[in-house]
């Protein structure tokens, strides 16, 4: 899958955006048929510890689904955020099964 990483802020390093690409590519398992995903990361400017957000928009065919997540690290953000898609990929796909 193709996943277009855009840092707001600051420059992620290769390592992050591996992480991020790795994390993307699980839900090919769940949905076949996702078209292409867009993430932004963003660090505001707050003197809170969860001061990092993670924002993941995946497209597929008549829809697309967004997440937003707002943790400690970028890796903990990536892990919920894909964790929420899994879910929402799997109920489109129940729906679009034909029932027997």
């Amino acid at each position: 899958m193709k996943v277009n990483t855009q840092s707001v802020n600051f420059n992620a390093d290769q390592k992050l955006i591996d992480f991020v690409q790795q994390r993307m590519d699980k839900l090919d398992m769940y949905y076949d048929k996702v078209i292409k995903s867009d993430v932004f990361l963003k660090v505001e400017n707050t003197s809170a510890k969860e001061n990092k957000i993670f924002e993941a928009k995946v497209s597929v065919p008549g829809d697309s689904f967004v997440v937003k997540k707002q943790c400690k690290t970028f890796e903990e953000g990536a892990d919920m955020a894909v964790a929420t898609l899994e879910r929402q990929l799997k109920k489109r796909k129940e729906k679009l099964r034909p029932h027997l």
